[in-house]
């Protein structure tokens, strides 16, 4: 199913100044001189196109810096008018919206702890009735497309037309090497499902260390995103939020000049028969991968049935340890991640079980019927 929004295109976004669309500026407004500092050296740049700060901050513990309040949009007014600056900002609730709306804020985000919440998606779309304003919404906090995409429908549904979507990553009980795991499947097929939505990468949340930024921002552009949300302080390391994930303005301009912008398509006839000719090829593997995935469930419910008849458990917890152990080493061998392989495999257990399940309830299905 494919979605369309209506006119969501960022290069209709005033202050737009080419690919990427950056936002960038403090995790949080901390001082009226932090701000105006960032801001004035951001300005010089030349490359940002929304200075953001947060005003109001939902950290995860008490008695974290939570934000100067309503206090710092008189800052964000005042870099407005001295740099000529577009203004954003995260906004959590309907009092949120007001408040930033009231001082001229030009772009509001909603961040990934609110958009979990369709009761709190559908406060703020109802404040944002009838208002012309950039509004951007994050990923929730765990890996929901459907959750996502209901939260920018909301949205839309207020009359919004301005819309875009930012990709933070997702959290995770597993210690991984990013603080959020950027699970590119997922933005990817938001971009299949609303081809016209402007999806913006943030890096900083993704990565939640300053060395992981250059990375995760090549590949948000490798993979056509529109933008990048990335943070930048004065003085990273006495920030009093996220210090770790900020850069200097300099740092960020550094940053900038190593990416790589590459072209969305072609018109070289050659390079276009070229990748017809392997994509051709690609297609013939995908259709040969089907048929064995067809043979190997029939395989799997022959094993039911040979278990249903001698009253077996389906789950066999060794013989799935043996397997997984198994293919990771001969996976690793051919050149594919342990994450390709633990994903495939376990997607094709699940769906062994289920066939098998199927084979085991058949008895149970024709009683019911026979009532």
């Amino acid at each position: 199913m494919v979605i369309n929004l209506g006119n969501s295109l960022i290069k209709d976004w005033n202050g737009y100044k080419g690919r990427p669309f950056l936002i960038s500026g403090p995790c949080s407004a901390e001082t009226e001189e932090q701000v105006m500092e960032t801001a004035r050296q951001l300005a010089k740049l030349n490359e940002v196109s929304v200075y953001r700060a947060g005003i109001w901050k939902p950290r995860t513990r008490p008695n974290s810096f939570e934000g100067v309040g309503s206090e710092g949009l008189k800052w964000l007014r005042r870099v407005k008018q001295e740099t000529g600056l577009l203004v954003g900002t995260e906004v959590a609730n309907e009092k949120h919206v007001y408040e930033a709306l009231k001082y001229g804020v030009d772009m509001l985000w909603i961040g990934a702890r609110t958009s979990v919440n369709p009761f709190t998606v559908q406060e703020i779309s109802d404040a944002l009735n009838g208002v012309d304003v950039m509004v951007l919404v994050k990923n929730p906090i765990n890996p929901d497309l459907e959750l996502w995409i209901g939260a920018i429908e909301r949205i839309a549904r207020a009359g919004i037309t301005r819309i875009g979507a930012i990709h933070r990553g997702f959290s995770s009980y597993e210690k991984t090497l990013y603080r959020n795991q950027p699970n590119w499947q997922l933005p990817i097929e938001l971009r299949r499902r609303i081809p016209d939505l402007p999806i913006i990468c943030d890096p900083s949340h993704i990565s939640g260390s300053r060395q992981y930024l250059h990375e995760i921002s090549q590949k948000a552009m490798d993979l056509n995103f529109d933008g990048l949300m990335i943070e930048s302080h004065i003085d990273p390391a006495n920030a009093l939020s996220d210090a770790a994930q900020q850069l200097t303005p300099n740092d960020l301009k550094e940053l900038l000049s190593r990416l790589i912008y590459r072209n969305a398509s072609t018109s070289d006839p050659k390079l276009l028969d070229v990748l017809g000719e392997l994509r051709q090829q690609i297609d013939v593997y995908d259709d040969h991968l089907l048929d064995l995935m067809e043979q190997r469930m029939k395989i799997a419910e022959t094993i039911g049935q040979y278990k249903k008849e001698n009253n077996i458990t389906i789950l066999q917890s060794t013989r799935w340890d043996e397997i997984i152990n198994k293919v990771m080493a001969r996976g690793k061998a051919k050149g594919l991640s342990a994450d390709l392989i633990d994903t495939i495999f376990k997607a094709i257990h699940q769906e062994s079980i289920n066939h098998q399940m199927k084979v085991m309830n058949n008895d149970a299905k024709d009683h019911d019927d026979k009532k």
